[in-house]
């Protein structure tokens, strides 16, 4: 089955005290970018998830966000206790300066003293980033999953549309060989009456040397070669639709194949009913070309 380079999945997570959101969505690349933003402090997290995307997609852009959030406990406050008794001894000397200078001071307050600075601090949370890392990376395994089934979804809908175009390609090949036939004794008469024409008006020219140019002529004209090798083009591209995998790149260089058989075709045709042909065929290779663009 091929893949398309296209794809979306987002999912919700919680471990308390922590809860995220991933989102992962990709678009068409010459090769595999992967752009990941994530968390930098939860120590393997980015290494692992450009394993895992790795392993699933072999070419696209790929953005992987992950929004991580942690709920602070409302007992986080705790008493800095160097500091508190460095404020504690500085307000000791201060009311005894103040006895005996005889000055007279208001009792102090716990109220006033836990505001001081640095004697209440907000507790620093301990976390293992490690454990961390693996609910984060277990958790990302559905949204992979996700991902990977719409690219998958994507391939298989443009694998429906590309066979079409293949059938659609076959058959148009088809007509410009049968036309091609049928204007066979219309294009030899053509010959004929040109070299009539030219032997009545030219004294001296050597007939046989006319003939061969005619024949020349004749032979440039001649759309076997292409039809043969659109034919070809045809069962290469089903066998490559049927391995599936990536693909894409193969499949694109197929496409500058058809399209310049499709030209040469038009070129020779001499015709206004196989230039028909050959133009519709332009239109639909250059369609299967548009729908290449987005396969793996």
């Amino acid at each position: 089955m091929i893949r398309s380079m296209t794809g979306f999945a987002s999912r919700s997570g919680a471990d308390a005290p922590f809860s995220w959101g991933w989102e992962v969505r990709s678009v068409n690349g010459k090769g595999l970018d992967l752009r990941l933003r994530v968390p930098d402090w939860v120590d393997g997290l980015e290494a692992g998830l450009r394993k895992k995307l790795g392993a699933c997609a072999a070419r696209g852009n790929i953005t992987c966000n992950l929004r991580l959030t942690r709920e602070e406990s409302g007992n986080t406050l705790t008493v800095n206790a160097l500091q508190l008794d460095t404020v504690l001894n500085a307000l000791h000397e201060i009311e005894e300066r103040a006895m005996d200078a005889g000055v007279s001071l208001a009792p102090s307050k716990a109220t006033d003293i836990v505001t001081m600075r640095g004697v209440l601090e907000q507790a620093a949370l301990e976390q293992d980033t490690a454990a961390l890392c693996k609910t984060l990376l277990a958790d990302f395994d559905p949204v992979l999953a996700d991902f990977d089934a719409m690219r998958c979804s994507e391939g298989a809908a443009l694998g429906e549309v590309m066979a079409a175009q293949l059938t659609e390609v076959e058959r148009l090949t088809a007509e410009a060989a049968a036309l091609a036939e049928t204007r066979k004794d219309e294009m030899a008469d053509t010959l004929r009456r040109n070299l009539a024409r030219v032997m009545e008006n030219v004294d001296g020219a050597d007939a046989g040397r006319v003939a061969q140019e005619l024949a020349l002529i004749a032979v440039k004209s001649d759309i076997t070669e292409e039809t043969d090798r659109l034919s070809a083009h045809v069962a290469a591209a089903r066998d490559l639709l049927g391995q599936g995998g990536p693909v894409g790149r193969k499949l694109d260089f197929l496409m500058q194949e058809f399209n310049r058989e499709a030209n040469t075709l038009c070129s020779k045709a001499q015709n206004t009913a196989l230039t028909t042909v050959g133009l519709a065929l332009k239109a639909v290779i250059d369609q299967m070309r548009e729908q290449v663009q987005n396969v793996e």
